[in-house]
């Protein structure tokens, strides 16, 4: 029996804003049962840790120099393969509503789909905007919930096996959760007054720091006055975090409402369900908010699944996965082939116990949309291993869609995960580290090359390769 395929995805949701993953600022009950009924991966890192790059990586298969959707304003070519073509040509009945962003209109609207039902671009949290094949309207209502109510709705009309792909606004930025909510205590991030003192010029030109960058939209009222720069940065921390976990225990509520009707219905066993973010965020680490960088609290995806029929409860997996391992991995599970076009690696075999394939070492890394106009975070790409992340700032937009005009002297960085998690320890120019640095430099052009990502004009080519 072939399974049901149901993918939750959010978008900007951090891992450690999860209960399973011990998080220390709020409970995810729904969202941890799925962890306790199936897998929870403690390694699984976006691409590129932006939203429309990542959906294209997950939906593909392929990273973001093969799939076309480098940036926020390079809109797909949804003809191109992907997973879900795969499965209908198998017999599965497809769908996909909610958070497309991935550009709309003729070429770039949802294909290989029985039924869709997207926001435009972003999209809305209140009264959104749907468009479908029958054209564009306004539907009443909190889009988290809606977007629920249409997958279940449509999910009662046809028989299986089903592939839905569930993917809601929530909790992107402006973070509005569907009451008011008042802003409460939440811990304070270690490194929320980081002083950036070993980091490059690169990352300290990002405009994502909560004490200025946060608007008045974002805050919906204006600080107390009288209130010390550090004292004011505070209370934006816990206005945003406060609409940023409501919108979230939103998403949990939801998350329950599509496992209760799986139960009811006897199929929660023989479903592959699966809840994700298109890539992690900052939540005041470093006194950020937002993405886009390779640390660790953007790179970081949560994943959690389950398939009560196949696989075991209470699974931790703790080797490297990515993004564009996914689509692989739902084929596997489906019985489905893969089409050779796609790059990642199935972690499938895995989690029945029967690897095909060594743990990946390491992987790659890459974001494109430099110096952009909301948040100058600056053009990267890097390789990440279990204990250590090398980082090339290269800082050229390459003409781009969606990127600055201007161009910056490169700069590495490298960190010891081991020894610094919280990456606060930029090493690369510490003599210790030549060794490491050297390798991991090497095996980081080595990739590109497997991958068929040429590196920029500015790197020379490490020694020995």
């Amino acid at each position: 029996m072939r399974p049901d395929i149901v993918m939750i995805l959010t978008d900007d949701h951090a891992a450690h804003a999860i209960g399973a993953y011990g998080s220390v600022v709020n409970t995810t009950p729904r969202i941890d049962e799925i962890a306790r009924l199936g897998w929870r991966f403690e390694h699984c890192f976006a691409t590129n840790a932006l939203c429309s790059p990542s959906r294209a990586s997950i939906l593909t298969g392929t990273y973001s120099h093969v799939n076309g959707v480098t940036t926020l304003v390079t809109p797909i070519d949804a003809s191109q393969p992907t997973f879900v073509r795969q499965l209908k040509e198998a017999g599965y009945r497809t769908a996909m509503i909610g958070k497309w962003h991935m550009g709309d209109g003729p070429g770039h609207d949802p294909e290989h789909f029985d039924y869709w039902d997207v926001f435009i671009e972003q999209g809305e949290y209140h009264n959104p905007r749907l468009l479908s094949r029958d054209g564009l309207r306004t539907v009443e209502g909190y889009a988290t919930d809606i977007v629920t109510d249409l997958a279940l709705d449509w999910m009662s009309t046809v028989d299986g096996p089903v592939c839905v792909l569930i993917y809601h606004k929530a909790p992107h930025r402006p973070w509005e959760p569907p009451g008011e909510v008042a802003a409460g205590q939440v811990a304070v991030p270690a490194t929320f007054f980081d002083d950036y003192a070993t980091r490059s010029s690169s990352a300290r030109r990002a405009a994502m720091r909560i004490a200025e960058h946060l608007s008045r939209e974002d805050l919906k009222t204006d600080p107390p006055p009288g209130l010390s720069y550090e004292d004011e940065a505070l209370w934006k921390y816990q206005r945003f975090m406060a609409d940023y976990l409501a919108c979230v225990a939103s998403v949990d509520a939801n998350v329950g409402r599509v496992v209760d009707w799986l139960r009811e219905r006897g199929r929660f066993a023989d479903t592959l369900l699966m809840y994700a973010s298109d890539q992690g965020f900052f939540l005041g680490e470093h006194g950020w908010f937002d993405k886009r960088f390779m640390y660790e609290e953007s790179l970081r995806m949560p994943l959690v699944l389950s398939y009560p029929r196949r696989l075991a409860a209470g699974g931790v997996f703790g080797d490297i996965v990515t993004n564009v391992d996914w689509a692989q991995t739902i084929l596997d599970a489906a019985g489905v082939g893969h089409h050779p076009r796609m790059q990642g690696r199935s972690f499938w075999p895995d989690l029945l116990g029967t690897p095909a394939a060594p743990p990946a070492s390491g992987m790659y890394y890459r974001y494109w949309e430099h110096d952009d106009v909301f948040h100058k975070a600056p053009a990267h790409y890097g390789y990440r291993t279990a204990t250590h992340k090398l980082i090339y700032f290269y800082n050229d937009g390459l003409g781009l869609p969606g990127t600055g005009a201007f161009t910056y002297p490169p700069e590495w960085e490298l960190y010891d995960l081991v020894a610094d998690p919280s990456e606060t320890n930029n090493v690369y120019r510490d003599p210790a580290y030549r060794a490491v640095r050297e390798e991991l430099t090497a095996a980081m052009w080595r990739e590109q090359a497997r991958l068929g990502d040429a590196p920029h004009p500015s790197q020379p080519r490490p020694a020995g390769v």
